[in-house]
């Protein structure tokens, strides 16, 4: 048997079991594969860009927040257009018309997806206008080249000639030059032109050098934070680029690509071959967005459509104000301390500070240590324990897996210090992670000239799992330590995402990773057994469903069920219709779901037990959280797994427990915070619209964030305390 075989027969066993006496006293009045008990996942994700718009309408954030979430809305956008647009592009093309499980064909999608975003581009604009003005009274500007003054006009096209112009490279479109190839994200200008006493027209295309990062995209005039966006600025400088002939039109232009490219992994003797041909395939796919301003003729945007090969129905969309509004970046990232967030340091983990300055010696004494990010460093945690690792003349080896990281990443550095101190390397590289191919291909070749050995996974399964296994010869013998996490091993994510990691030295847990590594390494899945990890795409959505069954079971027996749930994405829909026959059996379910959720909560008789939160502030919530109460026996989980299809069914995941006591209640309380959370926190309704809740009179109303933060802080002013009790004590 295959392992794809092998794999879907253990998933059609978990699906199709045979009813429980739970199950069968569940009313039967809701048919649970009903497409209407199911949102659909496009739209769920686009209410999420909603909230995410919210935060850049909220007068309570700074101001130069408020741009950071405008922008982050519309790089949000265009991911959503390569991606999910894009996918659902490609099945109308495949003639697929098989139903989602909402019950939609892709084309009924996309035209479902047409009016938020519509109404989402709208809300953006509203917002841009209304934070220019706000900016402008805090000092800084962003205005149109014409609302120049003539000193600043000056400024501008010296800057140009300088810095711009020779950059620049028209392409004519006559006869000769035909249509040039546009590439994706690109900023264009379309220029119409003509030569004196003739009627005849020509265009021109010019990309304008941003994407690339050879020019910022608001070029700062003078000494204050006066800012003109460099198309405008090239726009009013096109006499040089056509010295002697008229400028008839000037319009912008932007194009997005499918970012969704088919490849067979399966007769690919190279996958390394295989996934940079697909992103030489990306560069070249199809088009699946094209944005005009406003004044673009008909007869320009005609002609753009009819060249680019797309529905301007469908495809073209009009831009108002600032197009690709997501180099609004350049000046959300201001150094204006007064207009961001408060200052925030992430501080050590208190279990990480102690006498004994070697790591390996702190874990084998804790146990086990839970890691917050952002809240918790880091570089003195997850860094310092690679680091550490690659100069420790006891460790004998270091395995690790790797789905996105930093350019210029320090763990990366670690592990090839480690190669080059003689220590066994190995390290499972995922070329397949999207929007990060090129630079993981860059490392995988950096890592494999220093010896370490790199290998790529398994066939048809995204390794999206994060661990770091390290074998260590101890006093007494061989030891294992590891870091499992919920985010990539990214520093800078590490700073704006919400994420956990926990380091143990757990000796189950270790003989399970060498488990795993040898089913990475080798691409064989065997009889593997794991005691402890529960890893995808084989044993952890089966364990859930059990787990979920038993809650249900333990309410039937008179023990109040509970099931808390925490991850980015509720897609599955055999963990949804579990959770609806939680529900229905009386246990009480919490769902804290960053983005998409199908299951529609509220229903009475099918949901009236499960509440949907989601929240949505200052940093990006990343973290998943498993948790069944299991009649006072409580059971908490980490995992690398969204509730997603593609992480439990085609993914390499790991799960794992986090069983001592101490570290439960660090969960718990972060759970129990989100929950109560009357800032940043939206409340799914029934019909899938969310609700923002607002604290009343006699409730907190800081931000979970703020809490998690100061719960941080109060943690490590405890531990130092106690240092300083012990000491004083010493002597």
């Amino acid at each position: 048997m295959s392992l794809d075989e092998q794999k879907n027969d253990e998933q059609k066993n978990v699906i199709e079991s045979e009813p429980t006496q739970v199950e069968q006293q569940i009313s039967p009045e809701f048919d649970l594969k009903s497409s209407e008990w199911f949102l659909n996942r496009e739209l769920t994700w686009l209410e999420f860009n909603r909230r995410v718009l919210h935060e850049g309408q909220d007068s309570r954030n700074p101001l130069l927040e408020r741009v950071f979430f405008l922008s982050v809305v519309g790089s949000n956008l265009d991911e959503f257009f390569m991606k999910r647009i894009g996918g659902l592009k490609h099945l109308v093309g495949a003639g697929v018309k098989k139903l989602s499980v909402d019950g939609r064909t892709p084309q009924e999608q996309i035209d479902d997806c047409h009016i938020p975003v519509q109404d989402i581009l709208k809300q953006n604009q509203m917002l841009e206008v209304e934070l220019k003005k706000l900016l402008a009274d805090v000092g800084i500007v962003l205005i149109g080249y014409d609302q120049l003054t003539k000193e600043q006009k000056t400024f501008a096209n010296n800057f140009f000639f300088d810095n711009v112009y020779p950059l620049l490279t028209p392409q004519g479109m006559d006869p000769a030059h035909p249509f040039p190839f546009i590439s994706n994200l690109s900023l264009n200008l379309l220029v119409k032109v003509s030569y004196p006493d003739t009627e005849h027209a020509y265009l021109n295309r010019i990309k304008v050098p941003v994407d690339s990062g050879l020019t910022p995209r608001f070029i700062k005039i003078g000494q204050e934070d006066l800012y003109v966006p460099i198309e405008d600025v090239i726009a009013n400088n096109l006499d040089l680029l056509f010295p002697g002939i008229v400028i008839e039109s000037c319009d912008f232009f932007r194009v997005i690509r499918n970012a969704i490219t088919e490849r067979d992994q399966e007769q690919a003797n190279d996958l390394l071959s295989m996934i940079e041909s697909a992103l030489r395939d990306r560069k070249f796919a199809e088009i699946v967005r094209l944005e005009v301003n406003t004044n673009m003729s008909l007869s320009l945007r005609g002609m753009l459509a009819a060249q680019l090969n797309i529905d301007a129905e469908e495809d073209l969309f009009e831009v108002e104000g600032i197009m690709a509004n997501r180099h609004l970046m350049q000046i959300a990232e201001l150094d204006r301390q007064d207009l961001h967030f408060p200052l925030h340091q992430p501080v050590d983990n208190p279990q990480l500070l102690g006498e004994d300055p070697n790591i390996f010696h702190v874990i084998k004494e804790k146990g086990s240590i839970l890691l917050q990010h952002p809240y918790e460093s880091f570089d003195t945690s997850v860094e310092r324990f690679i680091k550490e690792a690659s100069l420790d003349p006891k460790v004998m080896g270091i395995k690790m897996t790797l789905y996105r990281t930093a350019k210029r990443s320090r763990v990366m550095q670690y592990l090839i210090d480690a190669a080059q101190n003689g220590k066994q390397v190995a390290v499972v590289v995922e070329l397949k992670a999207r929007f990060d191919e090129s630079a993981n291909i860059r490392w995988a070749r950096s890592l494999e000239e220093v010896g370490i050995h790199v290998t790529y996974g398994v066939v048809d399964l995204k390794t999206h799992s994060k661990v770091i296994f390290v074998v260590r010869k101890d006093f007494d013998g061989l030891h294992r330590y590891a870091h499992i996490g919920t985010g990539n091993y990214h520093a800078g994510t590490a700073r704006g995402y919400s994420d956990l990691g926990l380091f143990t030295c757990d000796s189950v847990i270790g003989s399970d990773l060498t488990e795993l590594f040898n089913y990475l390494t080798t691409g064989y899945t065997g009889t593997r057994k794991y005691k402890k990890l529960l890893p995808c795409p084989n044993i952890l959505k089966k364990k859930l469903l059990e787990k979920i069954a038993r809650e249900c079971r333990l309410q039937a027996e008179g023990q109040e069920g509970l099931i808390q749930l925490k991850t980015n994405a509720l897609e599955d829909k055999d963990i949804t219709r579990a959770l609806y026959k939680a529900s229905q059996a009386g246990v009480h379910v919490d769902l804290i779901v960053r983005d998409t959720c199908r299951l529609r909560p509220g229903i009475p008789g099918l949901s009236e037990n499960v509440r949907v939160i989601s929240i949505v502030g200052r940093f990006l919530e990343h973290s998943r959280i498993f948790y069944f109460r299991n009649g006072g026996k409580e059971e908490y989980f980490i995992s690398s797994a969204d509730l997603m299809k593609r992480n439990l069914e085609s993914r390499v995941e790991i799960c794992t427990p986090v069983e001592s006591p101490r570290l439960q209640a660090l969960l718990r309380e972060m759970i129990d915070i989100q929950l109560n959370d009357r800032h940043n926190c939206w409340e799914m309704q029934s019909d899938g619209s969310y609700v923002q809740l607002q604290a009343q009179q006699d409730e907190d109303a800081h931000s979970s964030f703020e809490h998690l933060i100061k719960n941080a802080e109060k943690r490590l002013k405890m531990t130092h305390r106690m240092v300083v009790k012990k000491s004083k004590k010493k002597k």
